[in-house]
């Protein structure tokens, strides 16, 4: 049957050369961006079906799979056969076939549930599995095994137990709700359990209808009961305690399922639950450093990555703080940074958070006989916890209280602890939510935000937007005199709204009452579609073509919550990608760089940033243009951070160390025209120098912070930091200042190249005074 009338012209092309290897390499090559959904459920069977490697055929082929793998394929009735039977062809020579495509075939056919005409290829394909013991996904194969409408194939038993031989195992009971449904919810359980390589993304409704499966919320429950119960007997030592022992490697993964389940849709049972599961699952009853269960803790763990809601971040600190294992913690502090900034996606439930005995302003007291302990905010609103006896505050913690009340003393202490793991995990959510614009309901605002005991006092130090009128919203600061204004919903005011005048208002206010803001708001970088993206459209290349230090810029990519791959001297090892979703997952952000092979260290250099939009058919490339302008400066500022901290530009002594392939560069980029950080950087210093006791010896420039010594001028940049002495432009090489005068004050507190051009001031201004060897010897040549 001639199926490419139903074709759109791009894969009319991409079928022609699947279907005759002998022709030559097309001009210009097929963009299979173009593919609709229905053209890749089409062309995959006869991708699957192409061998070989170097041919344009195969070419083709690994284009195709690739497009299938980013987005959601669509079948017909007539190519989901065809894909049955590409899968059964040469299967005795391939020895395997992609179980996950027959299943999620039957989850993307519209209209399909008839499935009678796949019988035998499902038979052979069930059969030959089984025979050969392929049964690394046993859900996606019992899916298949349905669609065969049989029970009793030889060996099926295998499938069914999947190693699990405890008649009390979770994984069986799960194994036995999955084989009461039919093929299509079969496949929809494999669906959101592990994939094979090829498979395409996962449904976006996948977990909405799981809900729908007759008995899977009811499973889900009783399984994290079960869990938490045997690890109670274990730690009460009715059961005995073998380290890493206490679930199977199939109960693992459906626990992991049920998590999820129960974490999507916000039960109400599963705060506690979760609480006492992971608070037993992190910690050996014994004295040992192991734990019951890694590979559970790190199961719930990324279910919480992936539906976060406040209790279960605050279960996951309890279990990171309990643990034994140091290997455990790093994985758990990792895990945790990724959670937080989910939340901004979940706005129902984001913003929860227990008041913990706090009254009004976040202040709690605690009398103890002669004495009061007071946990509230202090100085830049961070709590802390202070000793009073009467109205006189004492400097530690009094020894009568130290003798008589420890485990208070103790517990208040952890309270503090607790407060401020809140408050980052609130203060991640809330700028998170910038890119998507997330705005909340008035009410919900005011009750579980600007009142709440201890989420006010971040409030407070943020600026706000409320909606006064449809499309009409009034900028305040937090704090009472925000709560004077009211309307339907609130966000987070962000200076890409905002007029020059107004960012440099509130830039003034925040800097004029000293708040130091949770997150940079009020000096925020905002970066503009340029007219050189304008004209490459597609793609944008204003951090590409620098030279970065690698490992410190894969270890920023895993501390922003960037996907990507370790890149090293190795065949496929010298290209990137990392990739972040943003907007609650409408919009996704690619930016790629590459190894250098040839240098002493381990450097990459830095290449385009492209932008991709989740549609119906999954991730499509989008043109800059298209990109909302909060996506796609939220994206280019943690690009720009990227480059400014990982650049050699950023290492005062890499000139001195004898490297001359990339001194042109480090030259060029150590002095050379800012970036949006470095101008906001100069922005503030604009605010806080006048306020300083070097205030006039100082002279802001468009990069440079001037500063007058007695022996030298200098010329410190204000994106790298590096200093030139004049006269003649002599480089002045300081790794780094004295310590921060903590008196001083900053806005924000996240960019420590603020504090250290402020360091390196306040050093040279004073240059008479300088002790350090090294820097007079460079200073008086």
């Amino acid at each position: 049957m001639d199926v490419t009338h139903a074709l759109s012209p791009e894969a009319r092309r991409v079928h022609r050369y699947l279907t005759e290897p002998d022709l030559g390499h097309p001009d210009p090559w097929p963009q299979p961006s173009r593919l609709t959904a229905t053209d890749l459920g089409h062309l995959l069977p006869l991708a699957y079906r192409t061998p070989g490697t170097g041919s344009p055929a195969f070419s083709m082929r690994c284009a195709v799979e690739d497009e299938v793998r980013q987005r959601q394929p669509e079948f017909t009735r007539e190519s989901r056969r065809a894909l049955y039977e590409a899968l059964v062809d040469r299967l005795e020579k391939r020895k395997w076939a992609d179980m996950c495509l027959a299943a999620g075939a039957l989850l993307r056919t519209p209209g399909g549930e008839e499935t009678g005409e796949l019988a035998g290829l499902a038979r052979v394909l069930t059969e030959f599995m089984v025979a050969n013991e392929r049964l690394e996904t046993p859900y996606a194969l019992l899916a298949v095994a349905g669609v065969a409408g049989v029970a009793g194939v030889a060996g099926m038993e295998e499938v069914t137990v999947m190693t699990d031989e405890q008649p009390a195992s979770l994984a069986a009971a799960e194994r036995d709700l999955v084989l009461g449904l039919d093929p299509a919810g079969r496949a929809l359980v494999a669906e959101i359990g592990p994939r094979s390589y090829g498979s395409p993304p996962e449904l976006p409704d996948a977990w909405e209808r799981l809900a729908e499966l007759p008995g899977y919320v009811s499973f889900a429950r009783a399984a994290l009961e079960a869990a938490e119960a045997r690890l109670a007997a274990i730690h009460a030592g009715e059961l005995p305690y073998r380290a890493d022992k206490a679930f199977t490697a199939a109960e693992v993964p459906a626990l992991g399922r049920a998590a999820r389940l129960a974490l999507f849709r916000d039960e109400p049972w599963l705060p506690e639950l979760i609480g006492s599961l992971l608070s037993r699952v992190a910690v050996a009853p014994t004295a040992a450093k192991t734990l019951p269960s890694q590979a559970l803790l790190f199961e719930i763990g990324r279910a919480v990555e992936r539906f976060p809601t406040p209790e279960a971040l605050t279960a996951l600190r309890a279990a990171r703080a309990a643990t034994r294992h140091a290997g455990v913690v790093k994985q758990l502090d990792r895990m945790i940074k990724r959670a937080e900034p989910g939340l901004a996606d979940r706005v129902e439930v984001a913003f929860r958070m227990p008041d913990l005995g706090f009254g009004p302003g976040g202040r709690l007291e605690v009398p103890l006989g002669e004495h009061r302990a007071v946990v509230a905010p202090g100085e830049g609103g961070e709590f802390a916890l202070t000793w009073w006896q009467g109205d006189r505050q004492l400097k530690s913690v009094p020894a009568a209280v130290r003798k008589e009340h420890p485990e208070e003393v103790k517990r208040l202490r952890e309270l503090v602890k607790q407060v401020r793991r809140q408050l980052t995990t609130l203060a991640r959510a809330l700028e998170a939510g910038f890119a998507g614009e997330s705005a909340l309901p008035y009410a919900m605002w005011r009750g579980q935000v600007a009142e709440h005991p201890i989420a006010g006092s971040m409030a407070a130090r943020l600026i706000w937007e409320v909606e006064v009128a449809p499309g009409e919203w009034r900028a305040v600061l937090g704090g009472p005199e925000a709560l004077e204004v009211t309307g339907d919903r609130v966000r987070l005011w962000h200076p890409a709204r905002a007029t020059v005048a107004e960012a440099g208002r509130w830039r003034e206010a925040v800097t004029e009452r000293r708040l130091r803001q949770p997150f940079k708001q009020a000096f925020r970088e905002v970066y503009p579609l340029t007219p050189a993206e304008e004209e490459t459209a597609a793609y944008s290349n204003r951090f590409a073509a620098h030279v970065v230090d690698y490992r410190r810029l894969y270890a920023m990519f895993k501390a922003r919550a960037w996907e990507t791959r370790m890149l090293g001297p190795w065949d496929g090892g010298d290209a990137g990608e990392a990739r972040r979703v943003l907007a609650e997952g409408r919009w996704r952000v690619s930016f790629y760089h590459d190894y250098l092979y040839d240098e002493p260290g381990e450097y990459a250099t830095t290449d385009q940033v492209r932008f991709h939009r989740r549609g119906a058919e999954g991730w499509q490339e989008a043109p800059l243009a298209e990109v909302p302008p909060l996506v796609f400066s939220e994206a280019m500022r943690d690009v720009d951070l990227f480059v400014a901290v990982t650049s050699i530009a950023a290492d005062p002594e890499w000139a001195d160390r004898g490297h001359d392939r990339h001194l042109d560069y480090w030259r060029e980029t150590s002095f050379g025209p800012l970036q949006p950080s470095g101008e906001v950087r100069r922005d503030a210093l604009a605010r806080i120098l006048p306020r300083t006791s070097v205030a006039d010896r100082c002279v802001l420039g468009d990069r440079f912070l001037v500063v007058r010594g007695d022996l030298r001028t200098y010329k410190i940049h204000l994106g790298s930091g590096n200093i030139l002495m004049e006269p003649g432009d002599v480089y002045l090489c300081i790794v780094s200042a004295r310590d921060r005068d903590e008196r001083l004050f900053l806005p924000f507190e996240e960019d420590d190249r603020l504090a250290l051009i402020l360091s390196k001031a306040l050093l040279l201004a004073r240059d008479t005074e300088i002790t350090d060897e090294s820097i007079v010897r460079q200073i008086k040549g």
